[in-house]
């Protein structure tokens, strides 16, 4: 199997490295490029519910002054 490279072509990646390890090809898989994703993709849920949390605080607010 031909390896996709992380920083070339993400897209072929991501299957690739999930393929392998279905497969149990574990010397094959790119720890180092998974484990920077894990974390990007930690940072960017929890942005994405401070993102929603702020949002809907501030409709709660809003609907708070409204019904005064």
């Amino acid at each position: 199997m031909n390896q996709a490279n992380h920083d070339s072509d993400f897209s072929a990646w991501t299957p690739e490295q999930a393929h392998l390890r279905r497969k149990g090809q574990f010397h094959q898989i790119d720890f180092a490029h998974i484990a920077e994703e894990l974390e990007d993709t930690g940072r960017s849920e929890k942005r994405e519910l401070e993102s929603r949390l702020e949002v809907l605080l501030i409709h709660l607010l809003k609907n708070k002054l409204q019904n005064n």
